[in-house]
């Protein structure tokens, strides 16, 4: 009888205790499933702007950048989220092309010819999926359709083609090629200076 007694009570106890750890394992369970939303930082140091335009008949590449992007840090819970509604601006005055006699030609003939002189802005927007950039310039706001790639969730690369009539800048085009003109001739002796700008924004975002 003492026997049976004892059997009973070591049941009970290791019963009760595999109860217990049946319920701490699954409260451990659901726990582990609890998993924060991270979020993606679009920073301006971390932001490149790349503009490529053409001259010659043969359609000379001439590249440069502006090493100054403005803009208040924003985040959000995807890449998208992150870029969407993204208000930056672009001093003029940061344009750089590696050649010093240059940059004050564009600075002053191309740009200088403008309303604003000193700024470019403008707005990126994601909707339904496509990416825009809302760029004003010379007193005009259009808006230029984006191709973006993102890897990683984290590097994204944004690249379109501007058509500087659509900014109303062909006369400050025009000033720019009568100071440059013989540097813009090419083999065939004609001056040209293209209106399609090329342009490539990189940027990293920061992942907390």
């Amino acid at each position: 009888m003492k026997y049976l007694k004892f059997t009973l009570l070591s049941l009970a106890i290791i019963t009760f205790t595999a109860c217990k750890n049946d319920k701490t394992e699954a409260k451990g369970s659901k726990e582990s499933k609890v998993v924060s939303t991270p979020l993606y930082v679009a920073k301006p140091e971390a932001t490149t702007v790349s503009w490529t335009a053409y001259k010659t008949t043969e359609k000379t590449p001439v590249g440069g950048q502006f090493t100054t992007v403005n803009f208040e840090e924003k985040q959000g819970s995807t890449p998208a989220e992150a870029l969407n509604n993204l208000e930056f601006s672009i001093p003029i005055s940061s344009l750089f092309t590696k050649d010093e006699s240059r940059d004050a030609k564009i600075k002053t003939s191309f740009f200088g010819a403008m309303l604003d002189p000193e700024l470019i802005g403008g707005t990126i927007k994601h909707e339904n999926g496509k990416y825009t950039a809302s760029i004003t310039m010379n007193g005009v706001t259009n808006d230029l359709p984006l191709d973006v790639t993102i890897t990683d969730e984290r590097r994204v690369k944004m690249t379109t083609v501007m058509q500087l009539k659509d900014w109303n800048a062909l006369e400050a085009l025009a000033a720019l090629n009568e100071i440059c003109f013989e540097l813009h001739k090419g083999a065939d002796g004609v001056s040209k200076t293209w209106e399609e700008v090329a342009i490539e924004v990189n940027t990293y975002l920061r992942k907390e």
